[in-house]
């Protein structure tokens, strides 16, 4: 027993130096790379979402939403600190053995710059990764009271060695990475005055509601397939039009702005969110339509479809007649798009889930045969319309003493015709105000109901009906594989 205990001993202080060796690679990436997908980090979470069954997947999307992603990225980190320390543990076993003190440095440096530069495909950034852990382990071995057992204040010294190191790194990874991170897109556009008087006049239309966004949504929702976005500078940015056509087109950026734009208001709903979730949001967005660049190329596929490809590897397959009125857009809100959002440009659908609008776009392919998209691939329906819902965010107190409800209603391309109010746990319904629609297509409009509150609680009930004169479905749905489904109800005070 007193010998697992010396060996357990001796131990601990080789895998407490590995696992701070493998942090500071993850800050040493940071430094070298920034924030982008060459960061060590990107590939490893890449990695660990395509490989994870789709059921794990989506039952992430569906419960965990935002938070799934974070800890995504933190399931990356602690993979790759872990390996870098099982390198740590495993090369100064063998050095000891050996006795080569040279041996655990070399092999964490090599092992860590090999690895690095494999996933991210940048071998001159890999250093920034693979330096520090090799300084870290170089501390170590090279500390005066080697081999082990070593006595107590040695293994303090050697722990804070190694907690100045990474400190040291940490915050030079944070200033580097800070200037190496562009801040990308979100400038206001040259001759803006239209969007700013579209943007004016939706302001005018909002229904001022505590607890629900105006017409334009102040803070809009982003969802990715990854924790970090590419970097694609507007100089750099190409369109290629592929596959079965008469010609390939290529499209640079200067080229596209040159074109007659479009400005229209367009929501988009992620298709995980739950029924009265605030993953649905509108902007006024500004671009050239998709259809006509297409044209321009000569499709003659047989399946009559499309592939859209993004910068950070998500694609979608779309029928052609999905085009019909879609958007490259370029402009958010009377500013480029912010990099989040897709900058320098994305394309718009009308009347499809936010999952399937391809951000970072960089590549239409006119497919000779169907095939399924990203997200089709995990099961979840793609390109399928989007439900109708009609959502209760607000609920306020009134001057007059009466009882304020309120939020949103979304039925895509099909639009909203009605939203009605139940405050007796749907027995009785009452037609709500709504908000003048925008100019657009693919819009949500704001509703209110005002009305004099019973004693007690109370339950209220709201449901829509589209354009076509459609009810909101009843039946409550989860989010896979289609989006939820529902009346959204309350319980009022």
């Amino acid at each position: 027993m007193s010998r697992l205990r010396v060996q357990v001993s001796n131990a601990l202080p080789t895998l407490v130096v590995g696992l701070v060796a493998g942090l500071t690679a993850v800050v040493g990436s940071y430094a070298a790379a920034g924030f982008t997908p060459s960061f060590v980090v990107t590939p490893v979470t890449n990695w660990i979402r395509e490989t994870s069954p789709a059921v794990i997947t989506n039952s992430i999307i569906e419960n965990l939403g935002s938070l799934g992603q974070t800890l995504l990225f933190l399931s990356a980190v602690a993979l790759f600190v872990g390996g870098v320390a099982a390198l740590v543990v495993g090369s100064r076993a063998l050095g000891q053995r050996l006795n080569n003190r040279a041996l655990p440095v070399v092999a964490t440096t090599a092992g860590t710059w090999a690895f690095v530069a494999l996933t991210t495909g940048q071998p001159l950034l890999a250093l920034g990764a693979a330096l520090p852990p090799g300084a870290v382990v170089l501390l170590f071995v090279t500390a005066p009271s080697l081999p082990m057992p070593e006595p107590v204040d040695s293994r303090r010294r050697q722990l804070l060695s190694s907690g100045v190191a990474l400190a040291g790194f940490s915050l030079a990874g944070y200033a580097v990475g800070q200037r190496r991170t562009p801040d990308l897109g979100g400038e206001p556009l040259a001759g803006n005055s239209k969007q700013q008087r579209l943007l004016q006049d939706a302001a005018e239309k909002s229904f001022s509601m505590d607890g629900a966004e105006p017409l334009v949504s102040e803070n809009f929702y982003t969802v990715d397939i990854a924790n970090v976005d590419p970097t694609v500078d507007e100089s750099e940015w190409n369109l290629t039009i592929t596959g079965e056509v008469d010609e390939e087109v290529t499209l640079g950026y200067s080229e596209l702005r040159e074109m007659e734009s479009v400005d229209r208001f367009e929501t988009l709903r992620c298709v995980g969110e739950d029924l009265n979730g605030k993953k649905m949001d509108t902007a006024l967005w500004t671009g050239v339509p998709l259809q006509d660049l297409v044209a321009q190329a000569g499709p003659n596929g047989d399946c009559d479809c499309v592939r859209l490809r993004a910068a950070d590897g998500y694609y979608q397959v779309f029928p052609m007649d999905a085009l019909e009125d879609s958007l490259l857009a370029y402009g958010m809100n009377g500013n480029a798009l912010p990099r989040g959002h897709g900058y320098p440009v994305r394309a718009l659908i009308p009347g499809h889930w936010g999952e399937i609008q391809v951000k970072w776009i960089s590549e239409i392919e006119v497919l000779d045969q169907d095939a399924e998209g990203y997200w089709e691939k995990k099961g979840w329906h793609g390109t399928g319309p989007v439900e109708t819902v009609a959502k209760l965010h607000a609920v306020n107190d009134l001057d007059d003493g009466r009882k304020e409800v309120g939020g949103h209603a979304y039925a895509g391309v099909r639009g909203i015709q009605q939203v009605e109010v139940s405050t007796d746990g749907g027995s009785t319904w009452n037609e709500a105000e709504l908000t003048e629609p925008l100019e657009g297509i693919d819009t949500w409009r704001q509703w209110r109901y005002r009305y004099d509150p019973p004693g007690g609680s109370h339950e209220v009930v709201v449901r829509a009906t589209d354009g076509e004169g459609r009810l909101q479905p009843r039946e409550e749905s989860d989010s896979y594989p289609s989006g939820a489904t529902g009346w959204v109800s309350k319980t009022v005070q």
